[in-house]
């Protein structure tokens, strides 16, 4: 036996043997082998007796255990591999393997997915259930396609990184448990959720009390102690991982500014900014002063805490180049939602109520276009139908306005999948990458240009295709695309929903220095999806996105003469 291998459990042993018939079937190997292993896994998984200690005659004496099934269990508690296994998994995508795990979805349903729809990972899963993508294959539905959700949720919250969506929620319950637990106001979120990052590890909390050792005795705080003032609870009742950090209530300013991070903004800002002296007679100098002070006496104007991220960040707030960013109060218009004609679960009335609701003064429907048929999407003649029930619509809810637009694919050579005079029929169109994404930079980046290049193209939506935490995106020269989108009028679109939110956060200040303008959109495919604006509006203030590079802030009008104007502007620079 190998002694650098840990010994396996009778169950470890018989969930290869099950992971083995799962991805035979999966990949339509031999039916009799596939349910030699099936029973192989729960005859394994009851056996009296340690597999691991086993001779190979003495396995043979287990029900269904012959020669070729024993020399497999010898060479897992042998190597901890098995031959045939790894060959399997070899040729089985990682996140079709991570899906075999998921409750009510069985191989046969599994093969479809990926077959049918190409989902290879978990997100991918998450994010067609969302787009309702499930509920026309054939032996799923609506009640499948929830269950899924669930199973997928709950997969999510094991891992040990989180998208900031998944988290808001239940850090701020916590902080106001905390709060009322304790009887203290000083109990804030911090670290990387108060600057807003897309991605973190965990929800971190700074608790400032007069009498620190009293809250080392108080039941919420019987956590395992890390360092003088900081604790690591477990989870949360949600399986969230949680860190406290403690501080003195004289400097829960100071504590603010260093748990929020991040570590080279709060480095930066001490050695080059704050007055050496402050620091040379800490604690007794920080004690009473908040953030807000703190900046002061390194003779900068605020920096919000989501900007921290930016670098030069300091050195443009030195030079007063810290501009405001966009408040979501002051938006217009809402743009990317999909509706009941192609995967969208809400009529196109449903969709406009909604956005009324919110304040909004127009919107704009992008259904699918006829290359996305797994999502219903549109062919000519049910485009023509749409437009004349959004003419009716228009009439009915005056003077609010709903734009007629369309998400359309960019195909392979990235022509849009309309003919021109379709394309003609369209207020604005949506070009995004739905299929054929394993492409290398030179090839994605050629298939954008030439979809940006269209005349018809008025926003590049989603451009690398990523999901977060399940799909990276396809890689593209970012400035390539940027520029060109500058030179043919084409705006950028940033996808709030918190699975995408692409265009990357860090991308959007070279779009401003280039003039070009960022759509935040939910891509919306229900009324509450119109809520997802936010997630986008998040990372554009981390972006430092300034009003007149906001295409939403735009009035119904200049929003209707941007894109009347838009194919003209196009010829005239070409």
């Amino acid at each position: 036996m190998n002694d650098n291998y840990n010994i396996m459990t009778n169950k470890e042993i018989a969930k290869q043997f099950q992971l083995l018939a799962q991805l035979m079937e999966l990949h339509g190997e031999n039916s009799y082998k596939i349910r030699s292993y099936s029973n192989a896994y729960r005859n394994l998984r009851s056996a009296d007796k340690e597999l691991q200690d086993l001779s190979t005659l003495q396995l043979k004496e287990i029900k269904g255990v012959g020669d070729a099934i024993a020399g497999k269990i010898k060479e897992l508690t042998d190597n901890g591999k098995m031959r045939i296994l790894e060959e399997f998994k070899s040729k089985t995508p990682k996140g079709i393997v991570e899906l075999l795990g998921i409750k009510g979805l069985g191989i046969k349903k599994l093969k479809m997915l990926w077959d049918d729809l190409g989902i290879e990972t978990p997100g991918e899963l998450q994010y067609a259930c969302h787009e309702n993508r499930l509920i026309e294959l054939k032996g799923f539905g609506k009640k499948t396609q929830e269950n899924i959700q669930k199973q997928l949720t709950f997969f999510f919250s094991n891992r040990d990184k989180f998208r900031y969506a998944s988290l808001e929620t239940a850090a701020e319950d916590l902080v106001l448990d905390i709060q009322d637990c304790l009887g203290i106001e000083q109990v804030v979120l911090t670290g990387a959720m108060r600057r807003l990052m897309p991605i973190v590890e965990q929800i971190d909390i700074l608790i400032g009390s007069k009498d620190i050792e009293a809250l080392w005795q108080d039941d919420i705080l019987t956590l395992d102690r890390q360092e003088y003032d900081v604790y690591h609870a477990k989870t949360t009742e949600d399986n969230f991982p949680v860190r406290l950090f403690t501080c003195t209530a004289d400097l829960f300013g100071y504590a603010l500014l260093e748990t929020t991070g991040n570590a080279v903004f709060v480095q930066d800002l001490m050695k080059n900014y704050l007055p050496p002296s402050l620091l040379d007679n800490a604690p007794e100098s920080l004690k009473g002063l908040n953030e807000s002070q703190l900046f002061e006496k390194a003779q900068l104007p605020y920096i919000p805490a989501e900007r921290r991220d930016t670098v030069g960040i300091l050195e443009k707030a030195k030079n007063g180049q810290l501009k405001d960013a966009i408040q979501q109060k002051d938006f217009q218009g809402v743009l990317h939602l999909h509706s009941n004609w192609s995967d969208g679960s809400s009529s196109i009335e449903a969709l406009a109520k909604e956005a009324m609701n919110l304040g909004y003064t127009y919107m704009g429907i992008t259904d699918h276009s006829k290359s996305a048929f797994y999502a219903g999407g549109l062919k000519e003649d049910r485009v023509l139908a749409q437009h004349q029930e959004i003419d009716a619509l228009n009439q009915k809810l005056a003077p609010f306005k709903i734009f007629k637009g369309i998400e359309s694919d960019i195909l392979y050579d990235g022509s849009l999948d309309y003919a021109p005079e379709i394309l003609a029929q369209f207020d604005f169109i949506i070009a995004s990458v739905h299929a054929h994404l394993k492409m290398d930079e030179e090839k994605a980046t050629s298939r954008l240009l030439t979809a940006i290049a269209n005349p018809y193209t008025t926003i590049l939506g989603h451009p690398t295709g990523r999901l977060l935490l399940s799909r990276e995106g396809y890689p593209i020269d970012h400035k390539k695309i940027i520029d060109a989108c500058a030179w043919h009028g084409v705006c950028i679109e940033l996808n709030a929903n918190p699975h995408r939110l692409d265009i990357d956060y860090q991308w959007i200040e070279y779009c401003m220095k280039k003039g070009v303008k960022i759509a935040i959109n939910p891509d919306a495919h229900h009324p509450d999806g119109l809520k997802d604006v936010r997630y986008g509006v998040n990372v554009a203030q981390k972006a430092g996105l300034e009003a007149e590079y906001c295409l939403n802030l735009l009035t119904v009008d200049d929003f209707a003469s941007l894109i009347s104007n838009k194919t003209q502007k196009w010829n005239i620079e070409k």
